[in-house]
């Protein structure tokens, strides 16, 4: 079993944690104890994001659950508006934030598997890059610059891509939005540099997630080469632990590579490697 790395004394904040990836890294983090914003565009109260299941509050709930302290904001992290009420409402609590994950990503909504993969020409530009771009890659950017100030010395900005070990990811536009947050990361780890924050850009596996097993029950497919969206939630939280962690600041790193280097395994035990794209 991963022993969990002590964090009840940070701060941090999860976009895109409705469900998948986000909640994840927002349920392991609070396991280790910390204080977690816990952000998406899925409420109780309201809409939830394709219909899918999970809302900021389930998300919240667990991260309590687990002994740290879940709460849960409705944020769109499009829009500056939503995003800078969100940074006042953290420094107004506690003054600083310590952790920022970001993982919100709107370019998969509205999936046309069709064109997705097709040649890049023959794919609809307009719509790529509002998904790819303006809904993948925007938040990532919209919130790093407003939550910037607040981040307290030492701290740590992750940002979740999807990587390969460099091969192609198979879609032009979203290989070059993934491509932009990795290279988002390094730029702001050379200006956080001197505040002695941390800046990377982390990828997992292939993670179970309830998108991935909705497609998984419509059309069945391998899941030897899986992993819990928990996993990349542990790498986060041992890199956040590390006292030496500044000097991975500007990496692209995979969730594989940090289990071995600080010895924690998937909830099954097993300890997958960094993904590459299969043969």
């Amino acid at each position: 079993m991963s022993v969990m790395p002590d964090l009840s004394d940070r701060i941090a904040l999860v976009t895109g944690a409705s469900r998948g990836a986000g909640a994840a890294i927002a349920a392991v983090l609070g396991e280790a104890g910390a204080t977690v914003y816990v952000t998406g565009r899925s409420s109780r109260a309201g809409a939830r994001t394709d219909d899918m299941p999970g809302t900021v509050e389930d998300a919240a709930a667990e991260v309590s659950a687990r002994g740290g302290t879940g709460i849960g904001i409705v944020c769109d992290h499009t829009d500056p508006a939503q995003v800078e009420a969100l940074v006042a409402r953290i420094e107004a609590d506690q003054g600083r934030l310590d952790v920022l994950v970001n993982n919100a990503w709107g370019g998969y909504e509205q999936y046309d598997g069709a064109s997705f993969t097709a040649p890049f020409w023959e794919q609809p530009l307009e719509r790529r890059w509002e998904r790819m771009f303006g809904a993948g890659v925007w938040p990532t950017m919209l919130t790093s610059h407003r939550a910037a100030p607040l981040l307290s010395t030492g701290g740590l900005v992750a940002c979740t891509i999807a990587w390969a070990q460099g091969a192609y990811t198979g879609s032009a536009f979203y290989d070059a939005a993934k491509a932009c947050i990795a290279r988002f990361a390094f730029a702001m780890a050379h200006d956080l540099r001197e505040r002695e924050v941390t800046a990377v850009a982390i990828a997992p596996g292939f993670m179970r997630t309830e998108r991935v097993m909705a497609a998984h029950e419509e059309n069945p497919f391998d899941l030897g080469q899986t992993e819990s969206p928990e996993y990349l939630g542990r790498a986060i939280a041992h890199l956040a632990a590390d006292p030496d962690r500044q000097a991975r600041t500007g990496e692209l790193l995979t969730a594989g590579d940090l289990a071995r280097v600080y010895g924690f395994t998937d909830v099954d035990g097993s300890q997958p490697e960094a993904f590459t794209i299969p043969d």
